[in-house]
């Protein structure tokens, strides 16, 4: 029942936003170019095929919600790799990110085998991963490659990983409605992101950080922020939190993705690209979309995990 209200009432959400966006588009004319409004319609035309992939996996059930994740962080991963200076020494790494680290990652998720999940990764991982380089015995910026490779398994693979991990917790008088906290992670911190965009086109004046991502101003990021928390507050019924508690993980989970957005951004700068890829219409590629739920996620995990589970 909560899954439908909540369905309708996005579908309802983006016929307003949709409905908007084109009354603007007519006003300064379909033929005349213009960045904002251009660039709002091709997020909210992004929208409306996200909600509708994510509701179809979360209505198909669980195990499609884990394929829907998976594909994302092999997308995520294929975009990271796409873009550091790889050698031949690398191959043996790259096929073990794709091919081994990858799907046993969402094993251990699917077959909820906690104590793996956390520690695959972090430990196994980031261990293997340059012995496989080294065996090649290529030592040309050795460092420098095996970091960047640990990096995009880190991210696009153990971040977002913690998305579709938060189904398999155990809340006590809340059986069988994780898909719902599931979304509330994604709604919340994706509305950050934006509202912090209307609201710095609206009234920002001061830059936050010019350098590494000059769109993002003081104004849009408290803004953002505050306006996201408080809806999260509202959807408080998704979680098994109160509505204060609600409001608190929300300002918490839209801190860390704003932050996990400055990350990104500075590692995208570093690399001289604009977008990790232009796979998503107005959003770049997939990590563009999922920079900031990489950071908020394992977050928003642990807390429900160890303070609810």
């Amino acid at each position: 029942m909560e899954m439908w209200k909540l369905f309708w009432g996005l579908i309802f959400t983006l016929i307003i936003a949709s409905s908007i966006g084109y009354g603007l588009k007519w006003k300064v004319g379909f033929s005349t170019p213009h960045n904002v409004i251009d660039n709002l319609n091709a997020r909210i035309n992004a929208w409306w095929i996200m909600i509708l992939i994510i509701f179809f996996a979360a209505f198909m059930g669980f195990y499609w919600v884990i394929g829907l994740f998976f594909i994302i962080s092999f997308m995520a991963l294929r975009e990271f790799l796409s873009l550091i200076y790889i050698r031949r020494g690398d191959h043996f790494a790259l096929a073990a990110c794709f091919y081994v680290i990858l799907p046993l990652q969402y094993y251990f998720v699917a077959t909820d085998w906690f104590s793996m999940f956390t520690i695959f990764i972090p430990v196994y991982a980031f261990l293997f991963l340059p012995i496989l380089s080294a065996l090649l015995g290529d030592p040309t910026h050795f460092l420098d490659r095996s970091t960047k490779v640990q990096w995009a398994i880190m991210i696009s693979v153990f971040c977002i990983s913690h998305i579709p991990a938060v189904l398999t917790l155990d809340i006590e008088g809340f059986e069988s409605k994780n898909l719902l906290s599931m979304i509330f992670l994604i709604l919340v911190v994706q509305a950050s992101d934006v509202l912090q965009y209307i609201w710095g086109k609206l009234f920002g004046k001061h830059k936050i950080a010019p350098t590494l991502s000059p769109s993002k101003t003081i104004e849009g990021f408290i803004g953002g922020v505050i306006s996201a928390s408080v809806l999260g507050g509202l959807l408080y019924w998704l979680t098994p939190f109160t509505p204060v508690y609600a409001v608190l993980i929300s300002l918490l989970i839209c801190l860390m993705g704003f932050l996990g957005g400055l990350v990104m951004s500075a590692i995208k700068r570093s690399m001289g690209v604009k977008d990790w890829g232009n796979m998503i219409s107005g959003h770049g590629g997939m990590l563009d979309r999922m920079d900031s739920l990489c950071f908020a996620a394992p977050i928003f995990f642990h807390i429900v995990r160890y303070y609810w589970a």
